[in-house]
């Protein structure tokens, strides 16, 4: 073409949580038997939709304002119910005017990095999750900035590593958290959160706060929002979804909470620049956000969160005790959210360490792979290919440390319970190879 076309930050986006399926899917047709735990998707593992949910859904269908449009930030009651809830916790107060619906938050990821200013940098998490860390890359059209997680401290963030890089680094105009955090499964107490908001208040930059699974927290001290923490002086926004807590992640129905848009002109002018790209949509999907009130309000709905969160602590607690113990590899037991991050200890893992596998049409097809593969990537090959498991290597989630995420999803216990065996043994087999 006598133009190019294609965008700077095209080869950012990478989103290996579900590339890696289609490497698993031809690897399936060549007859191995694959068990998916790469994505967080409960419905796929088998959790069932309580019917009081389904029925508020099906009855909100038999219903025509459900088959119309909305408002374009979203439907109005809908909008007005969230900005009660947040300022029942008695943080920062918010209007309906500060909540902006999407559909889903890829949706408004896509949306809040494609109408940034192309050299504001936001500060992220390593290990990151792809779809916040790539398109922040894209926009950017350089590498993620990021800051630790320390995995010696329950994955809290490294206070002292977030503000060197905000001090020296004046294009940062933003920190992200991700609270609980998705690959980790930690939950930030409010103590180290206040620390940041410090940090976002003493340099004039906003601090965006991912609450994907703010209801799925199973940790002592339970769900801190950032409207909590956040003041009455430093702008920012969380993001949260009904995708994890109903869960319908198919809805694709998420929304911003915006703080403090008054306090500076410019990020007034930013927020008013989402919903002017929200116009040009017309709106979000109609029925997930009318059903928000109803399920909320729903005299169920506190149960249903609390049997989840001990359902998924119990697997954290067993998964954890599976896989602990085992030389060279370090556990840290998730707190919040469905996922374990499995880490292996530095230079534990070496280019010629191998697992078998028995089927010659797969062994010839990964092996080309494995030879330029990062040494967590190696691993994960292998242990798809010999054992059918597919998770996600460390290394895609804008880390430069070893490891891997698995879920915590699977419905049965007893698949449960030989996954997570599976892995145990594999690791050691692999380690010792």
């Amino acid at each position: 073409m006598r133009r190019n076309i294609v965008h700077s930050g095209a080869d950012a986006l990478i989103y290996e949580i579900r590339q890696i399926v289609a490497l698993a899917k031809q690897i399936e047709a060549m007859g191995v038997s694959i068990t998916w735990e790469n994505i967080g998707d409960p419905i796929q593992k088998g959790e069932s939709v309580p019917n009081w949910m389904k029925d508020i859904v099906s009855g909100l269908v038999n219903q025509n304002k459900s088959w119309a449009y909305t408002a374009t930030q979203g439907d109005e009651n809908t909008r007005k119910f969230l900005a009660e809830k947040v300022n029942e916790r008695g943080g920062a107060q918010i209007t309906s005017e500060d909540i902006l619906f999407f559909n889903g938050l890829g949706d408004a990821v896509a949306k809040i990095f494609g109408f940034m200013r192309r050299e504001a940098r936001i500060l992220g998490p390593s290990p990151a999750y792809s779809t916040l860390s790539s398109a922040e890359a894209a926009h950017s059209g350089y590498e993620h900035l990021t800051y630790e997680l320390n995995p010696n401290n329950d994955w809290m963030p490294d206070l002292e590593d977030i503000e060197n890089k905000v001090k020296y680094n004046d294009s940062i105009a933003g920190i992200l958290l991700i609270n609980p955090d998705n690959p980790t499964g930690a939950v930030y107490p409010k103590e180290v959160m206040r620390e940041i908001v410090k940090i976002c208040e003493k340099y004039d930059i906003i601090l965006i706060c991912d609450e994907t699974y703010a209801h799925v927290n199973y940790s002592e001290w339970g769900s801190i929002h950032l409207s909590e923490v956040i003041g009455d002086k430093v702008c920012g926004f969380a993001l949260r979804s009904i995708s994890k807590e109903y869960p319908w992640p198919g809805a694709r129905c998420g929304w911003l909470e915006v703080f403090n848009r008054k306090n500076d002109p410019t990020f007034e002018r930013y927020i008013k620049s989402l919903l002017d790209a929200k116009m040009l949509e017309v709106c979000s999907t109609t029925l997930p956000q009318l059903s928000i009130p109803l399920v909320y309000s729903h005299p169920e709905f506190l149960n249903h969160l609390k049997f989840r969160n001990l359902k998924f602590k119990k697997r954290a607690e067993k998964a954890t005790q599976m896989l602990s113990g085992i030389p060279g590899v370090k556990v840290i037991q998730p707190k919040g959210a469905f996922y374990l991050t499995v880490l292996f200890e530095d230079d534990v893992l070496k280019s010629h360490m191998t697992l078998p596998i028995t089927n010659q049409k797969v062994k010839d097809f990964v092996s080309p792979l494995m030879e330029k593969a990062a040494l967590d990537r190696r691993f994960v090959l292998h242990l798809l290919a010999s054992a059918g498991i597919c998770v996600v290597p460390l290394s895609s989630f804008c880390c430069n440390r070893n490891g891997f995420r698995v879920t915590l999803l699977e419905e049965d216990d007893t698949k449960f319970e030989w996954i997570y065996q599976t892995l145990a043994e594999n690791i050691k087999k692999y380690l010792a190879s």
